[in-house]
């Protein structure tokens, strides 16, 4: 493991000093002040989770959960300076938010409010932090607080405001196509969270690499290794076959290996041995794009002796790059899935902006502790979004998500989500100041 991570480093270093035979970014900076960039986003969201009567594993008796609602207001700010001339810029940075709920909002478990330690929400809170960046040539590197999106460590982006972690992270393009990360995170806050560290993560280190082979080929490498919780790797091919008619067929292979330290919290293991679990994800898809129309269909499998069981450990709440995902991400212990989707443009019928999701998954094949090894699930997840296209309300969005999801009793909340109606609305105006 540390020789995997001293060799990432080495080429990120070496990287950097080449000569490549495109422009660097550094080298067309327009100054501190010049390429300074300001915006606030004010979201109104609400995210309602309506359960039904279902039987808990743990106690073995039928009960109803109590509707977890929540509705709050948020503004999202970002303030970030350029980059100063010369070989080296330096440039500094904000991030953070501002946000006050809506109603009692009395509910927990959906990690939309945060509560105090009497289990009371905050009537308004305020989160963030500063950034400090230095760039050469085509290679940056960032410190401070940070929202991430990579396949292995990923902010959860889809509650009222996102997930941050704080650290160091390095990214280097100097070579054509190709883009190294580098990284080492030491705090990370959740969403419904005030303390910055209340996850407790020790260290995670993240690397990897994408490259960009032509205009049809992709493909791209990631690891992570999380003190304490569990050793991640991630890889990705991806490949565009252009169609007569303007239309095309992209296929897609993605997949995960995980391996758990004996500190680590899962839930859905079917082994004793703490210091040996393992599991394998991975998923294949294709999408059909014609015109306004676009059609997947996807197969997913796990395999090992416990399920992916992300976010448990610290390491991202959103780090499951995987097409079966949505209110449930199908990863059970051995789960098979599959999955057909529907998008639609409604800019076919004169109403640029405006789309649709339809998407109908099933799981079968879970296993679950000392009960079955044939647990099921299924989800029929609904989401329309209109975006404003021109005007003073421009890039302002309204996006509702409805999500119909069933497990057999087996795999009831005992071992994850249990019978859920939920719906989220999202109200998002966007405002840039320069």
């Amino acid at each position: 493991m540390q020789n995997t991570k001293k060799l990432a480093l080495a080429v990120l270093v070496q990287t950097a000093l080449i000569s490549t035979a495109f422009a660097s970014e550094q080298s067309e900076s327009k100054g501190f002040v010049e390429d300074a960039e300001g915006s606030v986003l004010f979201r109104t969201g609400y995210l309602s989770r309506d359960k039904t009567n279902y039987r808990d594993n743990i106690t073995g008796l039928e009960k109803q959960v109590d509707d977890t609602s929540s509705a709050a207001q948020t503004a999202m700010f970002k303030l970030e300076s350029g980059y100063t001339k010369g070989i080296v810029g330096f440039g500094i940075g904000v991030i953070g938010d501002a946000s006050f709920k809506l109603g009692d909002n009395n509910h927990s478990g959906n990690n939309m409010i945060p509560h105090d330690d009497q289990g009371n929400p905050y009537d308004h809170w305020a989160r963030g932090g500063g950034i400090v960046k230095a760039r050469i040539s085509n290679t940056e590197v960032r410190y401070g607080t940070q929202v991430l999106d990579l396949p292995v460590l990923a902010s959860n982006t889809t509650r009222l405001v996102p997930e941050y972690f704080e650290g160091v992270l390095a990214t280097s393009r100097e070579i054509n196509g190709l883009e190294l990360t580098v990284g080492k995170f030491t705090k990370n806050q959740m969403s419904d969270q005030i303390s910055t560290d209340e996850n407790e993560l020790d260290r995670a280190v993240v690397w990897g690499a994408k490259y960009k082979f032509n205009d049809k080929v992709n493909a791209s490498y990631f690891g992570i290794d999380s003190k304490n919780a569990l050793e991640r790797h991630y890889v990705n091919a991806n490949y565009k076959q252009t169609l007569a008619n303007n239309s095309s067929l992209t296929y897609d292979f993605s997949g995960y290996h995980t391996e758990f330290d004996e500190e680590a919290e899962t839930y859905s293991q079917t082994t004793d041995d703490l210091s040996d679990r393992k599991n394998d994800i991975w998923a294949i898809s294709g999408t059909y794009n014609t015109g306004y129309h676009n059609v997947m269909l996807a197969y997913q499998q796990n395999s090992g002796n416990v399920g992916y069981d992300y976010g448990q450990n610290a390491d991202g709440f959103q780090s499951i790059y995987l097409p079966n995902s949505y209110l449930s991400d199908f990863i059970g212990n051995d789960e098979k899935s599959a999955q057909v989707q529907y998008t639609y443009d409604f800019t076919g019928l004169n109403v640029p902006g405006l789309t649709w999701t339809t998407a109908f998954v099933y799981g079968w094949d879970i296993k679950v502790k000392d009960v079955t090894n044939d647990a099921q699930e299924r989800e029929f997840f609904n989401q329309v979004k209109y975006t404003v296209q021109s005007g003073f309300a421009k890039d302002a969005s309204l996006r509702l998500r409805h999500s119909y999801y069933r497990a057999s009793d087996e795999y009831q909340a005992g071992n994850y989500i249990g019978d859920t109606n939920e719906w989220r609305v999202w109200l998002d105006i966007p405002v840039k100041f320069f």
